[in-house]
């Protein structure tokens, strides 16, 4: 019988999570102890990429999916909320995959950059760095995401105006902005329906 970890005995995970398909690379790398259940670190990569969470989603690692399970589901899916980081037995440069909104198909790379030590006045979750805006939800996957972009910056192109009204006049590609990220997952990690502390 494993005896249980000290506080002393946490660990935390950086974490590059990286749009599938995404060029330029839309990415955010992220600070988690690695006794963060998989249910929460859904709620931080919702936060710090953008998503809204309207859709459904799971972990892939090692053919294995770990999500919400349903009565639906076809493969056996291990419930989110019964796992941490650390029981997948992760090292430097190990990958797994986050999927979210299985119609559009939003597949996210995740990689573990390093283990560190926790930092002492830290609060973790964190978000340390980042590129690019997150595409809107709903719009057909990466590739419906830059034809969009294509449409909305082509007077020309026949559905410039339906994407350009879409995508809004506040809608900048190239934007990212890590001060509101963290705070936002500031937010996150203060809201017990989102949130659930690790103990």
């Amino acid at each position: 019988m494993s005896q249980a970890r000290t506080k002393k005995d946490v660990s935390i995970y950086q974490l590059k999570v990286t749009l599938k398909g995404s060029k330029p690379p839309i990415w955010r790398r992220v600070q988690v102890k690695d006794n963060i259940r998989l249910g929460d670190l859904h709620g931080v990569i919702q936060c710090v990429m953008g998503w809204d969470g309207g859709h459904l989603h799971q972990f892939i690692h090692k053919g294995q999916y770990v999500g919400a399970p349903s009565d639906d589901d076809e493969d056996s899916v291990t419930d989110e909320d019964t796992v941490r980081l650390s029981d997948l037995d992760l090292r430097a440069k190990s990958k797994f995959v986050y999927e979210y909104d299985f119609g559009d198909g939003w597949m996210h790379d995740i990689v573990v950059e390093k283990t560190l030590p926790v930092e002492k006045g830290v609060d973790y979750p964190r978000c340390i760095d980042g590129k690019l805006a997150c595409p809107p939800e709903d719009c057909g996957g990466i590739w419906g995401f830059y034809n969009m972009l294509q449409a909305a910056s082509d007077p020309k192109h026949p559905e410039h105006e339906d994407y350009k009204e879409w995508l809004g006049d506040k809608f900048d590609p190239e934007a990212f902005d890590l001060e509101a990220k963290d705070a936002a997952l500031r937010e996150v990690v203060k809201q017990p329906r989102t949130w659930r502390p690790i103990g």
